[in-house]
């Protein structure tokens, strides 16, 4: 494969959660609801029809994949699990609801996500861990399936580890960027070689995927 043919990284949030009553999760494994058929059969037409199929080891990753093999039931023979791709564990913090949140975290909680990148909550991980969990196995997969189509199924921190690692940005940063229950953010890797240093283009970020239905 020509160093300058691309990994293409297709990103997937799952389906929101079921029965979390307002809670904090994680990796809390809870299923997903997939009753929306209008995301799935957008998701459908966008995706390449020939690639490798990632989930996390989270049940909700997995039923997002499956509710898309609805419209395209050829497109996957197997799909693999990664658990490197699995969620921020927060820790004391999953199972609170939100509004139980403040009087745990206190002046720690953050605009956009639950804590600021370098907190850890106790038994859990910071953003920052996330980072050093999910941003090697990324760059790791991208070098050894180079020029492939990846069709990854995993979770907003997920995603956000690799807007981070594409865009060189630091991880407080990261944070700010939305990423919505089954939205497509598609972000591309060359390695380094005879066409020059290892690059990163983010083709696109929080798609909705309901209007190509």
């Amino acid at each position: 494969m020509s160093d300058n043919s691309p990994t293409t990284w297709w990103w997937i949030r799952h389906a929101p959660v079921t029965s979390n009553d307002g809670r904090i999760y994680g990796q809390t494994d809870l299923p997903g609801d997939c009753s929306e058929e209008a995301c799935f059969a957008g998701l459908a037409r966008l995706l390449p029809e020939r690639a490798r199929w990632i989930t996390s080891t989270l049940r909700r990753t997995r039923d997002t994949a499956e509710a898309v093999l609805r419209h395209r039931p050829e497109a996957a023979e197997e799909m693999e699990a990664m658990p490197a791709l699995v969620e921020q564990h927060f820790g004391e913090w999953q199972g609170l609801r939100y509004d139980e949140l403040t009087k745990v975290a206190g002046p720690e909680g953050h605009r956009f996500w639950l804590a600021p990148a370098e907190v850890r909550p106790k038994g859990g991980e910071s953003f920052i861990d996330l980072l050093e969990r999910v941003q090697p196995a990324i760059r790791e997969k991208s070098l050894a399936h180079r020029g492939e189509d990846l069709i990854a199924f995993a979770h907003g921190g997920t995603i956000r580890a690799a807007l981070a690692l594409a865009l060189g940005i630091a991880p407080e940063r990261a944070l700010g960027f939305s990423i919505d229950n089954c939205s497509l953010t598609r972000i591309q890797h060359w390695p380094e070689g005879a066409s020059g240093p290892e690059a990163w283009r983010v083709v696109t970020v929080n798609l909705d995927p309901r209007s190509y239905a």
